[in-house]
């Protein structure tokens, strides 16, 4: 294995090389190496050192992961946090009833007492970042197989966290690798477990658009949710309680209402979560595959849970935050889909490698030994995997969507708390099966899901050769004469799984039956192809990871001299630029921002994606914009800057070259949805609403104006 510090020559050799600023989603640890001079070109009056200090106080402490996928950020010396509404939205969508249905109408405490729990939400503060490739590579050195390998690298981990202090519920450590495993950093975090709901705007605000506008500029959404972060009287981590205190982080964000102008430097600061900058032509061709059965599979679902949600608000409810997740996904596949084409995305990615294979013919036999099977292990193993890939792909994207199904794997658990001899325990162990089962079934609806699975049985027919179908499909042509409906309404019919109620019923009544359900037994002749196929995509991991992690660490050496970020991996980045219109099209342009008129402009009663609230209209109509306004007296709503983001970074604070904050990070353009693969300068664009909009919203359409009390707002 190379050693780390040759590895790394190419990534620090700085000096006298030119960085892109629009490009790069830079770790903290090496921004004094890498960004210094370019930031300072740029007009970037904060210092790296100022971002990021491992002993002291730094930018970072203020910015926090939120839940499992979101960054966020601290306003206040209370614990106030800001991250998106399509962050919180799945927190605002738990609690939410038809009576009190927060996604709809939106939500604002007037009080600490009115700020909501959220069960399970959690906000992560980052405490240490230390490089520790020298501790992995001696410890991989000892290892004769994968297997070994893998065992030796959890033990390290372990090693690494009982040293920090991790106790894996409040403090917790993660072993990372870097450069497609070539480099590695243990990352300690601290873990606050008590988070509340403090307000959003109505959906008409917070998710103005919908699909329609979802990934495009102009954009008019107030894309924002407010939650506060607590702990115990200590100031620590602790567990939800009645006692606690708002959290006082060791730094919070400024606000600035001073705006922006083009070519003004702004940096993103937040927790990306995944990118794949060194993908090779064969991973391109392999992406859209898989891509194309989400996208066909989602796009039906979606229609089958639209139609429900439009008819009954209940369902709405429950739904809503399923389907956003899905359709998100669905729209952003669909994007890179015709901007791979448009921007010949495999041509490019095979041109790099017809280059680096011309470098590693240059080097010479030694070049050529470490380097030279690179490519084609990434393409065997590719190629050895495809069919297996593409039939779990199809397979988790339809029938395996079948929520009665998913619901009756919890058979399983049951079994094995039948074995628990203490019936004290036992009944103990069943109650702790229904809570958890209960928050699912709160969201369930079984009506719904068998329109889900009929579309979803006849999708997956259409769409892979029928050796490959469960086993279940025979028994809807030789049981039920092809009617899929029927065998539906038998499934339904016959399963304990409809309902909480009656898996509840079959284990106090001891009721036999429920261990030979009728969904599960559906669900298992689907794990019978799913299994055997996922271990085979599975047993070409380890040649693909080999080959990839050569042909990044390759990729590194060639393009020495060169400051080189690595791939997005949910760990704090930092990437800066300039706020910047952009021109996709011929004779087409795209201002920077965006203002309230625009939003009335695409008013549509008769849609729900753009309803506009009448108080908005309200206040529209009287320009009652206080201190938020522009100038020319109109109210901003959203800007574009050239930040290289990806999902992960949404709810990440946008900040002037002074690190205040002027805006929330919440989505890519359109135009560059091959962003993930390849950065395209000309045309990406990080979509932002501005933070004038989300205090207007909050004081003059919310009327919680007294959170801004203990906010730091400058001009």
């Amino acid at each position: 294995m190379k050693s780390k510090s040759l590895l790394l020559a190419a990534v620090f050799a700085v000096l006298g090389t030119t960085v892109r600023a629009d490009e790069g989603m830079w770790l903290l640890p090496l921004l004094e190496k890498m960004n210094k001079g370019r930031m300072t070109e740029l007009g970037f009056e904060i210092t790296p050192k100022e971002i990021f200090d491992v002993n002291n106080t730094s930018l970072k402490d203020a910015i926090t992961v939120f839940g499992n996928g979101c960054t966020g950020e601290l306003v206040s010396n209370q614990g106030l946090l800001f991250t998106n509404h399509h962050c919180g939205y799945s927190s605002i969508q738990a609690l939410s009833t038809v009576e009190h249905n927060y996604l709809k109408d939106g939500y604002w405490a007037m009080s600490f007492e009115e700020e909501l729990p959220v069960d399970g939400l959690t906000v992560k503060a980052l405490e240490s970042f230390t490089d520790v490739t020298k501790k992995v590579e001696k410890v991989f050195k000892k290892a004769k197989t994968p297997q070994e390998r893998d065992s030796l690298y959890l033990d390290l981990q372990e090693q690494l966290r009982e040293k920090a202090g991790c106790d894996g519920r409040f403090t917790v450590g993660t072993l990372t690798s870097f450069y497609g495993g070539n480099t590695f950093y243990f990352i300690v975090y601290k873990e606050y477990r008590d988070i509340r709901f403090v307000g959003a705007p109505p959906s008409s605000i917070g998710k103005f658009g919908a699909d329609t506008d979802n990934w495009m500029w102009p954009r008019h959404t107030g894309d924002f949710s407010v939650f506060r972060v607590y702990a115990g009287k200590d100031n620590e981590p602790a567990a939800y309680s009645k006692d606690n205190v708002p959290y006082t982080p060791k730094r919070f964000l400024t606000i600035s209402l001073a705006g922006y102008e083009p070519n003004d430097p702004v940096m993103v600061m937040g927790y990306p979560g995944r990118t794949n900058r060194f993908m090779t032509a064969r991973e391109v061709k392999e992406t859209v595959q898989a891509n194309d059965i989400a996208i066909k599979m989602r796009g039906i679902r979606q229609e089958v849970l639209m139609a429900d949600m439009q008819s009954d608000p209940a369902i709405f409810v429950q739904y809503a935050d399923k389907y956003a997740g899905s359709s998100n996904g669905w729209k952003k596949w669909t994007g890179m889909k015709e901007t791979f084409e448009r921007l010949d995305v495999y041509e490019r990615r095979a041109a790099q490698e017809e280059e680096f294979a011309a470098w590693v013919a240059e080097g010479g036999k030694k070049r050529e030994a470490r380097y030279g099977n690179a490519i084609a292990q990434i393409e065997e193993a590719i190629d050895g995997r495809e069919d297996a890939a593409m039939l779990v792909k199809a397979l988790s994207e339809s029938v395996m969507k079948i929520e009665l199904l998913y619901l009756s794997r919890a058979i399983d658990g049951f079994s094995e708390t039948m074995k628990i001899e203490d019936l004290q325990e036992r009944n103990k162990t069943f109650e702790q099966q229904f809570e958890e089962l209960a928050s699912i079934y709160k969201d369930y609806n079984a009506a719904t899901d068998k329109k889900v699975a009929v579309a979803m049985i006849n999708a997956l027919r259409e769409s892979i050769d029928a050796e490959n179908l469960p086993a279940f499909y025979k028994e809807i042509d030789e049981v039920f004469g092809g009617d899929v409906q029927a065998f539906v309404d038998d499934m339904f019919e016959k399963s304990y799984f409809t309902s909480l109620d009656k898996v509840r019923e079959a284990i106090s009544s001891s009721d036999e039956g429920i261990f030979e359900d009728r969904a599960n037994k559906v669900y298992r002749t689907v794990a019978d192809v799913f299994y055997p196929a996922y271990q085979t995509e599975q047993s070409f991991y380890e040649q693909f990871f080999q080959g990839k992690k050569d042909y990044i660490a390759g990729t590194l050496e060639m393009r020495e001299g060169e400051p080189i970020y690595p791939d997005a991996n949910f760990t704090t980045r930092l990437t800066y630029g300039t706020v910047q219109p952009y021109s996709p099209r011929d004779a087409v342009y795209y201002d920077y921002y965006t203002t309230l008129d625009g939003v009335m402009e695409k008013e549509d009663p008769n849609n729900w994606e753009f309803v506009v609230p009448a108080r908005l209209k309200e206040l529209w109509e009287a320009k009652d914009f206080g201190q938020y306004a522009l100038e020319d007296g109109r109210l901003p709503v959203a800007f574009i800057s050239n930040n290289d983001i990806t999902g992960g970074n949404s709810g990440s604070p946008i900040m002037n070259g002074r690190g205040e904050l002027i805006g929330l990070a919440f989505d890519g353009n359109w135009d560059a949805m091959s962003g993930d693969v390849i950065f395209e300068p000309v045309y990406q664009r990080c979509i932002n609403v501005d933070i004038r909009y989300v205090l207007f919203i909050i004081d003059k359409f919310g009327g919680a104006g007294y959170l801004l009390d203990e906010m730091e707002i400058v001009r």
